[in-house]
């Protein structure tokens, strides 16, 4: 009886959910050839550029193919590199701020989420993110940090305001050579067995997309499931209730 009880037990409290793996394309909206994505599967999801020539469209597209759909907001960079349409900074005050938001929100259909694009210099300022976290939770989107700064608040405010977030762990193609994809590959496979997910940001080029098209079958035969980002957050939720849930138990 009491072995019985103590399989019960085992396999009540094992994990039975595979490690998933989310993977962002970024950067898209402005080139022809970004409409390559669109033959990927439709668990990848495609993060896309406000107000350019082709954003509307390949959204459209992508969420008629089961896509799932994020805004990829221009911020503020320390280089001081051009952001492009629909980019926040640091000179504006709150209603513009949050009037580029609702008008880039508004450039995009279908959009569930949004992710930074550059803004090293713009995720590190606590009250223009509490702006940013403000206007997302206003029109129930989730956010995940790109984490181009070690320094980064995104995070933090969205947990402050219950945003619901997630954060960039690995960039697959920040080198495009063959080598250099399949070593980042083997670094997220790594990481997600480890950790039981990983968020992954890609670009939309030629050289990726090819990569990708090769070798996403590989995730499967390593016991990895492919998984839309929004399917990230529950896990996550789950993960802090579990953590608090266990801390509790051990106050003496």
């Amino acid at each position: 009886m009491r072995l019985l009880l103590l399989l019960a037990f085992i396999l009540i409290v094992s994990p039975t959910k595979a490690a998933q793996v989310a993977i962002i394309i970024d950067d898209i909206g402005y080139r022809q050839t970004d409409t390559a994505v669109l033959s990927l599967p439709s668990s990848i999801t495609l993060s896309v550029l406000p107000h350019t020539p082709l954003g509307k469209e390949i959204a459209l597209l992508a969420n008629d193919n089961g896509h799932e759909i994020m805004l990829h907001l221009p911020m503020q960079a320390l280089n001081g590199k051009k952001q492009g349409p629909g980019g926040l900074t640091n000179k504006m005050n709150e209603q513009e701020f949050k009037q580029t938001i609702d008008s880039a929100l508004g450039s995009i259909p279908n959009v569930r989420g949004v992710n930074n694009h550059m803004g090293s210099l713009l995720t590190q300022m606590n009250e223009q993110m509490i702006w940013l976290m403000e206007s997302l939770k206003q029109q129930d989107t989730y956010f995940v940090d790109s984490a181009t700064t070690r320094y980064t608040k995104a995070g933090e405010m969205a947990n402050k305001l219950g945003v619901p977030q997630l954060k960039r762990q690995i960039f697959l193609d920040n080198d495009v050579s063959e080598t250099a994809l399949e070593y980042q590959f083997q670094r997220l496979i790594k990481l997600a067995n480890n950790e039981g997910q990983v968020v992954v940001i890609a670009h939309p080029y030629p050289e990726t997309i090819r990569f990708l098209q090769s070798n996403l079958k590989r995730l499967e035969q390593q016991g990895l499931t492919l998984v839309k980002t929004s399917q990230l957050l529950p896990y996550q939720l789950a993960q802090k209730e579990s953590k608090v849930t266990g801390s509790k138990t051990h106050v003496r």
